[in-house]
């Protein structure tokens, strides 16, 4: 019998240093704001374990985007269904970068 476990969140290192390269230069200049997106991108990102289909399909093929609500920031990520069973984010984007 199948169930609905929630899939694992898996943060590449690329997509880690994006993220905390992001909120550092936040962070220089308002800190507060830094700390507050930062805690939006983490709880949005969260609730892909639950919801992984919640993004939109992506740029690239085989990848899902989530905008994440109240930053400018996005969070390409993909579905591995197969032997890992997880949701791999494979970059961190803010709305402005060219991608891909």
């Amino acid at each position: 019998m199948a169930t609905n476990r929630p899939l694992p969140v898996i943060w590449t290192p690329r997509a880690s240093a994006e993220y905390l390269s992001a909120v550092r230069y936040i962070a220089e200049e308002r800190p507060a704001i830094a700390i507050e997106q930062g805690e939006l991108v983490r709880q949005a990102a969260g609730r892909l374990a639950d919801y992984p289909q919640m993004g939109r399909a992506g740029r690239r093929r085989g990848t899902r985007e989530l905008v994440v609500p109240g930053t400018p920031f996005i969070v390409v990520y993909r579905i591995q269904e197969q032997d890992a069973r997880q949701i791999q984010v494979i970059r961190f984007l803010h709305g402005a970068q060219q991608w891909p």
